[in-house]
């Protein structure tokens, strides 16, 4: 049996138990040894890797990520550094030349166009196509369709809000094309269709798996995972061709959709193994660039945004066909609604240990935070989003509330468990790790310096923390003999200022990666 002991730099051992370390010693796939140097005369035969001053840590498991979809970008227009009409204009032109068979022309990403312009359908109209059209917003909660894609929705200006969506219009009442949460929903499914041949489909998982573990990356928790991706997981599983760990949050095939009841009768939160392992249900309570907020600014009452019907009814289904619970809960309306939901679920099964997840908590009063530890609901948040919307949010500042409290959630006892919404933001744990220590947004500002976290309570979040989110604390996260062998070397001192970066990755006690 080949012995490889780790040594030569600071060990970061994620385990209370045995914090500090000189050497590890992995088997295999497998770590069999953690402690002083004196435990190296036990492995004569070992072969040594030099740290040379550089960290040894656990890989990094993000604790939200849409990898399936993520995996599908390559085979859309990228609208992503677009500021124009004529820019995203010509992109989807260009794109529906290379695919002049797909049924729908699909572009995804725009985001901050210039002037705070919003593209409808008039613009998209304009391409002169004979089939429907679709430019997805970055977040995955909004898009623009064509005129014809209205049509192949049955939409018109006389169609009334979906449950949980929302149609925009304009100022004389007619559909301008904009569609919001689950009226996005509909119209991101019937485009996805003919995206989902599986072979095609787990190639490019394949692919955008590999990717990740240049960023130290060893295992993802697919937050929103439909039954068609599910059965690619499982193929790709079966057939060894994982790169990286995986595991499943169920949800329907619709994105931002209801409770997938079916579902509920396939295996159930826990069934798999290291590789492959079924997490808690996805659900939502809110949406995304409409969350549930409620609250005052400056003693002024304000109430925006949707929550979604029915929460409570699905939580208690998931729970009673014995899975775990991810709730998307952006606003603190939102929270609510699944702190009330998750309360009743534990009086139905009060001596269980449930997993309950709120993905997102981006918006939270100190007594929900509370309120969380003694539901032992785990916090599932993204660090990189002080990038991206702390500058948007700075000046919507509630009496009550806080935006990504991060320490608040720390001081009241959640765990937090670190991610990166892929591929709705950017996805390195290092650099969103530094965002979550500095708290700096793309304006330059810096959005409440109160609820910082140091940098070494980041790695915890991406690393143990992240593991006990998708039941993976017997597997990995911790440098602990018995765990798989997956590490990553860091070279540079842990400075949010100028993070440090993946030298190496291991994977099952192989490197798989090495910076050149």
């Amino acid at each position: 049996m080949p012995f490889t002991i780790f040594s030569g730099g600071p060990i970061l051992t994620m385990d209370r138990t045995r914090p500090d370390a000189e050497i590890v010693v992995i088997e295999d796939d497998r770590i069999i040894a953690v402690g002083d140097a004196g435990l190296a005369p036990r492995y004569p035969d070992a072969s040594t890797i030099d740290l040379g001053g550089r960290m040894l840590a656990p890989g990094f498991i993000d604790a939200h990520n849409h990898l399936c979809i993520a995996a599908l970008h390559p085979r859309w227009a990228d609208l992503s550094d677009l500021r124009t009409p004529d820019s995203l204009r010509a992109a989807l032109k260009t794109q529906a030349e290379a695919e002049p068979e797909a049924a729908w022309v699909r572009g995804v990403g725009w985001s901050d166009l210039e002037d705070g312009w919003t593209p409808t359908r008039e613009d998209l109209d304009a391409l002169g196509l004979d089939r429907p059209v679709i430019a997805v917003h970055y977040s995955y909660h909004q898009c623009v369709v064509s005129s014809a894609g209205l049509d192949a929705l049955g939409l018109s200006d006389a169609s009334t809000d979906p449950p949980g969506g929302s149609l925009g219009r304009t100022d004389s009442g007619a559909l301008n094309g904009v569609l919001y949460e689950r009226a996005f929903s509909e119209a991101h499914e019937r485009s996805m269709a003919p995206y989902r041949d599986p072979d095609r489909w787990g190639d490019l998982i394949v692919e955008a798996a590999r990717g990740l573990l240049r960023d130290g990356v060893v295992s993802v928790h697919d937050a929103a995972c439909p039954p068609s991706a599910e059965a690619v997981y499982r193929t790709l599983a079966r057939e060894m061709r994982l790169p990286i760990s995986m595991v499943l949050l169920p949800h329907g095939e619709a994105l931002l959709g209801p409770l997938d009841a079916p579902r509920l009768d396939g295996p159930p939160t826990g069934d798999g193994d290291e590789r492959l392992r079924v997490g808690p249900v996805k659900l939502f309570a809110d949406g995304g660039v409409l969350p549930a907020i409620g609250g005052h600014i400056n003693g002024h009452r304000i109430s925006l945004g949707l929550v979604f019907d029915d929460l409570e009814a699905e939580v208690r289904s998931v729970l009673e066909h014995g899975f775990g619970i991810a709730v998307h809960a952006m606003g603190n309306r939102g929270a609510e609604a699944t702190l009330d939901a998750f309360a009743a679920a534990a009086r139905i099964r009060p001596d269980d240990e449930v997993l309950f997840r709120i993905e997102h908590a981006t918006l939270l009063s100190r007594a929900q935070t509370r309120r969380m530890a003694e539901l032992n609901t785990i916090a599932v948040v993204q660090p990189g989003f002080l990038h991206h919307m702390g500058g948007a949010v700075e000046g919507f500042q509630l009496d009550e509330s806080d935006w990504m409290p991060f320490g608040d959630l720390a001081e009241s006892g959640v765990v937090l468990a670190g991610s990166s919404d892929t591929p709705c933001a950017f996805h390195e744990p290092l650099l969103t790790s530094a965002r979550g220590v500095t708290r700096l947004t793309s304006k330059g500002t810096v959005l409440d310096a109160a609820q910082s976290l140091p940098y070494d309570d980041w790695l915890r979040a991406y690393t143990v923390d992240a593991a006990r989110a998708g039941g993976q604390e017997n597997d990995r996260g911790r440098l602990s003999p018995g765990l798989q062998a997956d590490l990553v070397v860091l070279e540079g001192a842990l400075d949010p200022q100028h993070p440090p970066a993946v030298s190496e990755t291991w994977v099952a006690g192989q490197r798989v990666f090495a910076a050149s």
